[in-house]
């Protein structure tokens, strides 16, 4: 249960955790719920989800709450937000997925992997559920999650240093679609600590191919935008200080968004709240 339930200016609700561990856990319940609905009315489950540290405690949380309650989660999608790319003679392509930083290694490693563990063979999401953008056909993505009736829910995790949100800078537009994307430097210095064996900001991708804020506002049908620890502070505090969308905290887009939450731990709600 939330220590405190509040509101950004009477628009979002806001609920605040103890910790990252029992937010994780409390998102996870909603996710459950949404996934046993699908079930029972034979429909697929779309799952909107981001990479790094903030989700981790939800994708564990789930993995161990699935087979806790004997969840089948076969009919569950897995759509990732985003994957670094690297420049071509001919235009972009995927960087390894073996790479370190890869999304497609964290969605199968992180987010599978821990969803899957404890589940039956015939109840696991198998990998090709697991929808990662082209960077060849960017906005094929968007395409494809409308032909199957948009994300159910999508997990929006945001930059502690300049409110970005997937790899969507400061000053992308509210109806930004799935495209390719040139870096910020804030965003880049961000990724040093969420895939920590980087050792210099050289190392970290200049572009990526990612959603748009009009991709995850459009389309889905709910949106938790979550932060933990006092590193994403600051970036609550200027979500807290708007009321309508501001492009220079692509964060704001929670304003745009139907059926939209915030879950923070009281790390990062302090002094706000």
């Amino acid at each position: 249960m939330p220590t405190r339930v509040s509101s950004i200016n009477n628009k979002i609700q806001t609920k605040i955790y103890s910790d990252s561990a029992t937010l994780g856990t409390e998102l996870s319940w909603i996710i459950l719920e949404g996934v046993k609905q699908a079930e029972i009315h034979a429909r697929p489950y779309l799952l909107g989800c981001p990479s790094g540290r903030s989700p981790l405690s939800t994708y564990q949380a789930l993995g161990h709450l699935a087979a806790a309650n004997g969840q089948d989660m076969s009919h569950v999608t897995i759509v990732m937000m985003d994957e670094y790319v690297l420049p071509t003679e001919n235009g972009y392509e995927c960087c390894s997925p073996d790479a370190h930083f890869s999304c497609t290694r964290y969605a199968y490693m992180e987010i599978l992997a821990a969803i899957n563990y404890h589940l039956k063979p015939s109840w696991r999401i198998a990998k090709d559920n697991v929808w990662l953008p082209d960077p060849a056909n960017p906005t094929a993505y968007d395409d494809r999650i409308h032909a199957s009736g948009g994300v159910n829910l999508f997990i929006v995790a945001i930059g502690g240093s300049d409110g970005h949100v997937a790899f969507n800078p400061p000053g992308s537009s509210e109806d930004s679609r799935t495209r390719i994307i040139e870096l910020a430097e804030t965003t880049r210095q961000d990724n040093m600590g969420t895939f920590p064996n980087f050792t210099d900001i050289s190392e970290v991708p200049k572009y990526g191919v990612s959603v748009g804020l009009g991709t995850i506002s459009e389309l889905s049908r709910e949106i938790v935008v979550i932060a933990a620890g006092s590193g994403k502070n600051a970036t609550v505090k200027r979500l807290a200080s708007c009321s309508t969308f501001d492009p220079s905290c692509p964060a704001t887009m929670i304003y745009s968004c139907k059926n939209a939450q915030l879950m923070l731990d009281t790390a990062a709600a302090d002094g706000i709240f």
